[in-house]
């Protein structure tokens, strides 16, 4: 008797979970979905350094274009703009010098100005110290001559 009053309520979960519409996607909408953003942020472009990791790590590189770029960076909440300062900020207080690099560049092609990136380089003596910051001023200041050597916007 005890099992066939618990049947119910079980039988009833089921029944609701079924009815309820999965937001699962598959890889491809995914990947695709982290092309898309790619793009965006590069000018219409794929990413380079993205590119060559398929060649050799294409495990990775699928999984940094469908959850990175796909599910997290796609996500509702912030504007690009807002995501590319947060990410150079990190970047540049953690160290990833690379990878500070390439989302400053991201950052510049849609619309962060030089003025606003030195400032994040500033801001981030506080939380990472000042050698982190010095290190970042270096990257930016190669990336800005790197941008006007190849006659891009800054």
């Amino acid at each position: 008797m005890a099992v066939q009053s618990m049947l119910g309520p079980i039988a009833a979960l089921f029944v609701a979970a079924a009815a309820v519409p999965t937001v699962a996607q598959t890889v491809e909408e995914r990947l695709k979905r982290g092309d898309a953003m790619i793009r965006d942020l590069n000018r219409g472009q794929p990413q380079p350094a993205l590119e060559r990791m398929r060649q050799e790590f294409p495990f990775l590189a699928e999984a940094t274009e469908a959850y990175a770029l796909g599910d997290v960076w796609a996500r509702p909440g912030l504007d690009a703009r807002a995501r590319q300062l947060a990410a150079v900020a990190a970047f540049a207080a953690t160290g990833q010098l690379p990878f500070m690099k390439v989302h400053a560049g991201y950052a510049l092609n849609i619309g962060v100005s030089e003025e606003e990136l030195k400032e994040i380089v500033y801001l981030i003596t506080v939380p990472a110290g000042i050698s982190r910051a010095i290190a970042a001023s270096q990257v930016l200041s190669e990336l800005l001559a790197e941008r006007r050597d190849a006659g891009r916007p800054r």
